[in-house]
């Protein structure tokens, strides 16, 4: 910094006071400017071969490629003169290499290791008896995914500054770093899950690490290239982390909710607003531990819940439990269909589901029982089969189970209708396809 400032302030006395005083043809600005880069240049080579903190490798560097060059050569006094002079590099280019390879191993290995520490730090954590933190209501480790995201940002940020082609050699070489260290969060994650079930903070803990997982979604969303291979490898890991806590966290709730589903069959669907009004009970008291979560997973919850409820529904439709010979019969199970369907929607979108393409299920499949007309409910059959394209032949034959007043020739022919509706349409939304029929 001395030699750097006096050389400064020495070059720039040079220009404006001595230059003055020789004939051009002398060029004493060159005759200083040179003496003063050599002596510089050779102390900068003394350094660089003797033995060298990191810090002192990093500073080095900086002279090099940063401030000597941009900072001191291109000072608006003397960048016009030593323009002319042609200095050259303070340090000659193998021992910059050098030096740059040092530091590049150094800053990835400290980089490695501070990310490992952190991963520890925070399975330490999971094992206290400690509830998470909560920040806006939401259970979280913030500190993680921001130390690791600082970590990693600040080391190509640092590598940067000395150049541009030494911040992309750090860059490549920590690339594959988040997803190593998120594949690492993973498999501390599912072991935790396995072995910690009795935590007195399991759930809250379940609910922190998949919340950990919005801010490493946001870097890699907004800082990683579309086609860049670690970006999808990143949000593979992020999506396993949270589909695998989400499982966990429905589980209890699907259990409680399965006795209570086999009660629409066992009653003949007589008292079915009673019992969807137990369903929506018992959803809603774990729906409400669920708002710990951050919003865009909790709504990622909701519609898994939204969606296992409408497919535990028509699950229980195709039991073939119940048959209905009469008109009279049909329209009044159409009728409590439409009002649990009803109730269904009512509770899930109040609860934040933005699961709209679950919502026409039920209400359609009301009135294919309903319908009395085989015309009519060929053309509903054919409306159920354009918005849930993976309907099959079998699921609609097991549904059809109700519609007891069907001659045979009737419903081969709405089955056979549904078949060359469906003929030529993709899969889309999959409701139908997780349903087995027995």
């Amino acid at each position: 910094l001395h030699m750097g400032k006096t050389m400064k302030e020495d070059l720039t006395v040079v220009v404006k006071y001595i230059k003055p005083l020789y004939p051009p043809e002398f060029d004493v600005f060159s005759t200083y400017a040179e003496l003063y880069h050599n002596y510089f240049a050779s102390q900068a080579k003394k350094n660089a071969e003797s033995h060298l903190e990191d810090k002192d490798i990093y500073l080095l560097l900086s002279w090099v490629h940063n401030i000597y060059p941009k900072d001191m050569r291109k000072d608006h006094v003397l960048a016009e003169e030593l323009e002319k002079v042609k200095l050259g590099s303070l340090l000659p280019s193998s021992l910059s290499k050098e030096l740059e390879k040092k530091y590049l191993d150094s800053e990835e290995a400290t980089i490695k290791n501070s990310l490992s520490k952190c991963l520890d730090k925070e399975i330490q954590r999971w094992k206290e008896d400690k509830e998470p933190e909560k920040l806006n209501g939401h259970f979280q480790s913030e500190l993680l995914a921001i130390f690791v995201i600082q970590s990693v940002y600040s080391g190509q940020k640092r590598a940067k500054d000395i150049s541009t082609a030494v911040g992309e050699e750090l860059s490549h070489r920590l690339s594959k770093e988040l997803p190593a260290f998120l594949k690492s969060y993973k498999d501390a994650f599912e072991d935790f899950k396995e072995k910690s079930k009795k935590h007195r903070y399991y759930k809250p803990i379940l609910i922190a690490s998949i919340n950990n997982c919005w801010n490493f979604r946001d870097y890699a969303e907004k800082n990683m290239a579309e086609k860049d291979d670690n970006k999808a490898s990143i949000l593979s890991t992020l999506s396993d982390i949270e589909n695998s806590g989400f499982d966990v966290l429905l589980q209890q709730l699907f259990a409680q909710l399965k006795p209570i589903y086999k009660k629409f069959t066992e009653n003949k669907w007589d008292s079915s607003n009673e019992i969807m009004n137990e369903i929506i009970k018992t959803t809603s008291k774990h729906i409400s531990d669920f708002r710990t979560l951050k919003d865009p997973f909790y709504h990622a919850v909701v519609e898994k819940i939204h969606a296992h409820l409408v497919k535990a529904y028509i699950v229980r439709l195709l039991k073939r439990k119940v048959s209905l010979k009469t008109p009279a019969q049909q329209q009044n199970l159409a009728q409590n269909i439409s009002k649990n369907a009803a109730d269904l929607e009512a509770f899930c979108t109040s609860n934040g589901s933005q699961a709209t393409w679950l919502n026409s299920a039920l209400p359609k499949l009301a009135e294919i029982i309903r319908l009395q007309d085989l015309g009519a409910i060929k053309i509903e059959v054919a409306t159920l089969a354009t918005t849930y394209p993976d309907i099959r032949k079998k699921h609609l034959e097991a549904f059809l189970y109700i519609k007891a007043n069907l001659s045979r020739g009737e419903l081969k022919s709405i089955l056979g209708y549904l078949a060359d509706s469906t003929a030529s349409t993709l899969p889309g939304a999959p409701l139908f396809s997780n349903i087995n029929v027995s």
